[in-house]
């Protein structure tokens, strides 16, 4: 029987592989021009039946050799100018001809977006405000890790726990539990207020990043007060291929460095995609070792832990006709350790180390019956744990034993189960219908956690899409009803979202919108008593709720053959209730807890402009943030209704053609973050203080070597930023710091190797 399963086994994977080494091929020769007969030269082409990629010469002449006979799809494209596609039969031992004019004038917003659409659509036609971050430009950055894409957007801001180990996020004012992050449209699962899994998903996985600014808790829920920011995965392109990508890099931490392990940064990581109508099968490994930094400490401790992670991926696809399922896995192993110094009388050095497992599992399908419907079913699972480990070693014997002190040891687990399903009904075409309904589950364990509770979401939600005057007026309007079995929630959440096209080159789009944001699960039950903390949750919490309104005006100011500048002017006002803080809990004054105790307001201004000028691609915007000041409302005192913040960002992109390399530069400006401070209640005194200001810069050169392998390199923080001044006697109740806010670790430079290499059959 086993060696008919082997026989039975080899002849289907046999029959499998025979259609790859028997294929028919042939050749495609074409030249790329502008409408007035001028070559495109050294533009971009792209078999996207294929997945096989390449750049014209300077006369825009390309080819392509060893095509599957059969139609195939060709993408030109070219920095600022709107792409173009085009079929092209390839029969076997011919070569085709791609003849004709082909139109690469600068135009339409052409890149196709899908976080919040009733369908993928282009930028240009999205009735919200949608501003995305692509694969090159994360290739072009260099990035290791997400947050390194998103430090100099405008708008975001960072900031880093040295406690915990993470580093979260602020949206328009926003702190991180109002941001929520989407893999795929599905949200990622965090333990509280903090989102860390932003830096535990694998950056070489991604697509490009999607950035939604302003509620949209009637499509995503609980958590979408400030926006969402969705992380799309790479799907592969093409009907049978085998494509690799590897990539080493190194980077110094300061002046902090050991090759290729111990102190620096150092990433490895390694992707297989194999694709044949209609599967397709895909794995990766990524290993991010940061050997942690020092600083002005000394002995053992560090400034920044040390981190070791490995990041997993799985995929399997299939698509035919209609349908489009596909499974993924992402698994997170990480550890972060603080070292504490010898004692000089004990010999003693007390150490902790923080392990996280995170086991991401998701299902999707797409269905299209027909034109006019469609239907999208989502499933996940998210298994994610953090383990505590105290211990204190004896360097006189080398003894290693098990802290006792209150809160050494510790694990806490939190699960979570998600779906939805989604209809489109596209009743003409100028009414959709989009509705759905959605699921949430979430429980958590540990020794911190009172009890055992869990939480069950339901929702309904229902947004059309109205399109009148020839698609000139696009109206959103949709609504969301909730119901879950702990908190309470706001029973429905309304929005309204208007695009206006005011000419061809003007669009205004304005929005309101409800938002909420539940108690998490360690608001509500987590209990945390060790020597420097005492924290109780509160399960009575409501949850916050916020009326948002933002307005986005475009404008493209130029537009020729080789120029674009577009501009857009935005404003924003948010206004929370119920909002969830720390506090003191009156009826034990030396413990703390979550309360609904404030309100809270932000609002501000930002322009920003994007200019392509042939080889040339930059950005440059301004943003000017208040945030609420809650003493205002004490009559005693003259003091300002919101404290403001402004924030200056620049990213260039140079690609030098001739040379296959490019320059890149990002810069950003943070200007102080300032907020007035109770110092005394008698008498009555109120200061302002702030975070310092700050510059943040990197600098990025990368240079393809042949067709698979890309070398670069450069220098993160130019300006050497590592801690911020803070003026507050007060940084956090029951979270204790200090007078600086650690912000980074320091100048590095960085070099790194990529290798790409695909085979077509």
């Amino acid at each position: 029987m086993a060696k008919r399963a082997f026989v039975t086994g080899f002849i289907c994977l046999a029959a499998l592989y025979s259609p790859l080494v028997s294929a028919q091929t042939g050749s495609v020769k074409g030249a790329i021009r502008f409408p007035d007969g001028a070559p495109a030269a050294f533009a971009s082409v792209i078999c996207r039946s294929a997945n096989q990629q390449t750049v014209a010469n300077d006369r825009g002449e390309f080819s392509f050799k060893g095509l599957p006979a059969g139609t195939h799809r060709f993408a030109y494209k070219m920095l600022g100018h709107e792409s173009a596609e085009d079929s092209v039969l390839v029969q076997d031992g011919q070569t085709s001809f791609v003849t004709g004019l082909l139109d690469l004038k600068p135009g339409e917003l052409s890149e196709v977006v899908v976080t919040g659409q009733s369908e993928p659509m282009t930028l240009k036609n999205s009735v919200y405000q949608v501003r995305t971050i692509s694969s090159e430009k994360i290739r072009l950055r260099g990035a290791t890790n997400i947050q390194t894409v998103l430090n100099t957007e405008l708008g975001i801001r960072l900031s880093n726990d040295m406690a915990l180990g993470t580093t979260d996020i602020e949206l328009l004012g926003m702190s991180g539990q109002n941001v929520k992050i989407l893999l795929d449209g599905i949200p990622l699962l965090d333990r509280g207020a903090i989102r860390e899994s932003l830096g535990q998903i694998d950056v070489n996985t991604i697509e490009r990043i999607e950035i939604v600014e302003g509620p949209m808790s009637v499509i995503y829920g609980t958590d979408a007060l400030a926006g969402v920011i969705n992380l799309i995965t790479k799907k592969g392109q093409g009907n049978r291929t085998l494509n690799v990508n590897a990539r080493l890099q190194e980077e110094t931490a300061n002046d902090e460095y050991s090759a290729f392990n111990g102190a620096g940064v150092h990433n490895q990581s390694v992707n297989v995609t194999w694709r044949s109508q209609p599967w397709q099968v895909s794995g990766g490994i990524s290993r991010n070792n940061f050997g942690g930094w020092q600083g002005g400490l000394t002995g053992r401790a560090k400034a920044w832990m040390p981190k070791e992670q490995m990041l997993y991926n799985v995929s399997l696809g299939f698509q035919k006709n209609k349908m489009h399922l596909w499974y993924r896995f992402n698994g997170t192993d990480e550890v972060l350790k603080s070292l504490g110094n010898i004692n000089v009388n004990s010999l003693v050095a007390s150490d902790k180390k923080y392990t996280t497992w995170r086991w991401f599992h998701q299902l999707q399908g797409e269905f299209n019956p027909n034109e006019k419907l469609s239907f999208t079913v989502t499933g996940a699972y998210t298994d994610y744990s953090r383990k505590t480990l105290s211990t204190n070693t004896d360097f006189a014997t080398g003894q290693t034993t098990l802290s006792l002190e209150p809160g050494s040891q510790d694990k806490s687990t939190f699960n979570s189960v998600f779906g939805r399903a989604i209809m489109h009904y596209k009743l003409n075409p100028s009414f959709l219908i989009i509705g759905g309904a959605e699921y949430n589950f979430n429980e958590a364990l540990g020794a911190r956690i009172q009890g055992t509770p869990t939480i069950h979401d339901y929702a309904v939600f229902l947004t059309p899409e109205i399109r009148l005057a020839n698609e000139k007026i696009n109206l959103r309007p949709g609504v969301r009803f909730i119901h879950n079995s702990v908190y309470n929630a706001p029973p429905a959440i309304p929005s309204i979202n208007t695009k206006l096209r005011l000419s061809p080159r003007a669009d205004l789009r304005i929005a309101y919108a409800k938002g909420f944001r539940a108690p998490a699960l360690r608001e509500l039950y987590f209990w945390f008593f060790d020597a420097s903390h005492s924290i109780r949750g509160n399960p009575n919490l409501k949850a916050e709720s916020s009326d948002s309104f933002n307005a986005f005006f475009n404008y493209t100011l130029a537009q020729s053959k080789d120029l674009r500048v577009n501009m857009v002017l935005g404003g924003f006002y948010n206004h929370f209730k119920d909002r969830i803080e720390e506090a003191v809990d009156p009826e034990n004054t030396a413990e703390w807890s979550y309360f609904n105790i404030s309100k809270f307001k932000t609002t501000g201004a930002s322009l920003n402009t994007t200019l392509f000028w042939k080889s040339l691609q930059a950005t440059a915007g301004f943003q000017w943030t208040g945030f609420y000041n809650q003493y205002t409302e004490i009559k005693e005192q003259d003091l300002p209704e919101f404290d403001w913040s402004p924030e200056l960002n620049l990213n260039v992109i140079y690609n030098i053609v001739p040379l296959k390399a490019s320059v890149n530069f990002s810069y950003k400006y943070t200007g102080p973050r300032p907020r007035h401070q109770l110092v005394s209640s008698q008498p009555l005194e109120v200061r302002k203080v702030e975070v310092a200001s700050f510059h943040m810069a990197d600098l990025t050169l990368n240079k393809s070597v042949g067709s698979m392998l890309t070398i670069n390199g450069g220098v993160r923080n130019l300006f050497n930023v590592t801690s911020l001044t803070n003026t507050s006697t007060d940084t956090g109740g029951a979270h204790t710091g200090g007078s600086t806010v650690p912000m980074s670790y320091g100048r590095s430079y960085f070099l790194g190797l990529a290798f790409n290499w695909n085979k077509t059959k």
